[in-house]
């Protein structure tokens, strides 16, 4: 477990226990983007985090308050590579942080936490993707020192490569 001092608030940063997956999910579900596309069936969830528990590559974390609240999220993956020379990534995957907790500094102090993570594990850079509607989001990472060097693609599988975009 890891703790993040912020002013007068203290936040634990610890690895996230099936038991987390209802406020786990809560948070992913907490914006207008989530909303739309998180599910009130637990089930998917529950899948998903036993594959990533299991892997020791993946970290996912469960960011509490001093009241024990769940109020931050974020997966981390690191992934070796061939590009860059062999550099190690560390993807940041399902950051969110409590609407309720947005601006006291823990999505910028979890971030950083989440860099020094991947930095001990041989990690040359941090990357994540933002949803192009999340404007406040880019902002926010760009303040930080991130860079939106390139654009990203995807496909949802089980569709016809002609149908459209995923998201």
């Amino acid at each position: 477990m890891s703790a993040i001092d912020l002013a007068d608030r203290r936040f634990t940063v610890e690895q996230a226990t099936e038991d987390d997956i209802p406020g786990l999910a809560a948070l992913l579900a907490d914006d207008d983007i989530g909303s739309t596309r998180e599910s009130p069936d637990l089930a998917p969830y529950v899948v998903a985090f036993r594959e990533i528990d299991a892997d020791p590559q993946h970290y996912l974390a469960a960011v509490r308050d001093e009241a024990g609240d769940l109020v931050a999220t974020l997966q981390l993956t690191v992934l070796p590579g061939l590009a860059r020379a062999g550099a190690r990534r560390l993807q940041v995957e399902a950051f969110r942080v409590a609407s309720s907790t947005r601006g006291t500094g823990l999505g910028a102090a979890l971030l950083e936490w989440a860099a020094a993570y991947g930095a001990e594990r041989g990690a040359d850079l941090v990357q994540l993707t933002s949803d192009k509607r999340r404007v406040d989001a880019h902002r926010f990472y760009e303040r930080l020192g991130y860079t939106a060097t390139h654009e990203g693609f995807k496909r949802a599988l089980g569709q016809p490569a002609h149908s459209g975009s995923a998201q």
